[in-house]
């Protein structure tokens, strides 16, 4: 019985001793046998007493095809599986007092291991087949593939799976129209390039690869990002993302709420605008939005800190003269109550308040005075200089300019006279 992952043994001795571990696994084949005399090679074979050989773990690396042997009968002090579906796990025994930590595993298979595991530190029978202390062959490890780069439809594998191990995959020019629910997957995916295919929809669990880190859709056929991605857990993961030629012409809001995107490319759709709480992607260094439709930018822009912005080719308008005045004296019911949800920021959601409150609340304006408002504000346009936001910026048009329209609201009158300078 076998397991591929990655396996770092931990002495417990080395905090004692001031000394620390590497902290980091190496890729290995951990193997289930029985202890055999020579004379007896098999893996049925039973001990002078009538009893079945006791059951060893074999963990065999590159470089250690032979590989260590560990007992395992009434020597397992505690396992440690919290993160089993995640394909992690510990074996913590007692005699080397060593610490086996399994990572990048097949979920599914540790789970199978784990169990056979337990039956041999209990001294029990094991169902699945023992195999005896043998050298692990190098073919065995050209296995863990961790990068895989297909570019045509002929190379495209219908047959079989892809390697679990894979942490990089890339599948361009294959003619996708949908994401292969195998990549789906990879629990080890870390970054996906579906560049150059035909794709029209991504499905809710790509958010399900809580490692991933890059996202290339480049060139397909989407109309939208989802709101579900959007709050998945690449909220936490995701730090690049090109959706660029495409069909887009819209994010939602909820888009902010991947805060850990460093580099995001939107070129070439049909965005009439971003997502007017884009100033919360404070971890933002790369952006590049050109050749879209989008007439201005919105207020929280001016909170980005970029080394690079590229919105060449864009629509431009040029700035209002005269605000729009959209205010409401006295305040409905509606505008005070959403106004001091969001100022003392206050939890809801859709199980608490009907969920057009909800998306009420999500769309809400920030005014200057940082306020919130809903339907009662003035709204007023300006221009700012790209280069308060990027260090480098692309011209945004053929002229050599790099001054874009902004819109502004505020929540009263006051709070517009005393922008005013702003806006001439």
């Amino acid at each position: 019985m076998k397991l591929h992952c990655d396996v770092e043994v931990v002495s417990r001795h080395l905090p004692a001793l001031g000394m620390r571990n590497r902290g980091k696994g190496v890729r290995a084949v951990l193997i289930l046998c029985q202890q055999t005399p020579r004379s007896q090679p098999r893996s049925g074979a039973r001990d002078d007493r009538g009893g079945p050989h006791p059951t060893c773990l074999l963990i065999s690396t590159l470089k250690d095809n032979r590989g260590t042997r560990y007992e395992l009968k009434e020597n397992i002090e505690q396992f440690f599986t919290k993160f089993m579906d995640e394909g992690k796990a510990t074996v913590r025994l007692k005699e080397p007092p060593v610490d086996i930590c399994l990572s990048k595993a097949n979920s599914s298979s540790l789970k199978s291991f784990l169990t056979a595991v337990r039956l041999a530190h209990r001294g029990c029978d094991i169902e699945a087949p023992l195999t005896t202390f043998t050298p692990v062959k190098t073919s065995e490890f050209e296995k863990f593939k961790t990068k895989m780069v297909i570019t045509s439809k002929k190379d495209y594998p219908l047959s079989k799976n892809f390697p679990y191990s894979l942490e990089h995959l890339q599948t361009s020019y294959c003619g996708l129209v949908r994401i292969d629910m195998r990549m789906l997957c990879l629990r080890n995916l870390r970054k996906l390039d579906l560049s150059h295919n035909h794709i029209k929809k991504l499905p809710a669990t790509i958010g399900d690869l809580i490692h991933l880190q890059e996202l290339n859709l480049n060139d397909n056929h989407l109309e939208s990002f989802s709101v579900a991605l959007c709050q998945s857990s690449l909220q936490m993961s995701l730090r690049s993302l090109d959706l660029s030629k495409n069909k887009i012409k819209a994010l939602p809001v909820q888009f902010c709420q991947l805060r850990e995107l460093t580099d995001l490319k939107l070129d070439d759709n049909e965005l009439i605008r971003f997502p007017f709480k884009v100033g919360q992607l404070t971890k933002l260094r790369f952006l590049s939005a050109a050749r879209n439709k989008l007439p201005f930018l919105p207020s929280e822009f001016k909170n980005l800190s970029l080394e690079y912005l590229d919105l060449f080719g864009n629509t431009f308008e040029q700035p209002k003269v005269l605000p729009i005045i959209m205010l409401q004296t006295p305040l409905t019911l509606l505008e005070s109550s959403a106004q001091a949800v969001l100022y003392n920021r206050i939890p809801y959601g859709s199980h608490i308040i009907p969920f057009h409150l909800c998306q009420d609340l999500d769309t809400a304006k920030t005014c200057v005075c940082g306020r919130f408002c809903l339907n009662s504000f003035i709204q007023g346009t300006t221009t700012m200089n790209l280069h308060s936001v990027a260090h480098t910026v692309v011209l945004v048009d053929n002229m050599g300019g790099t001054e874009a329209p902004v819109m502004s609201y505020f929540c009263s009158l006051a709070c517009y006279v005393n922008s005013c300078d702003m806006l001439k």
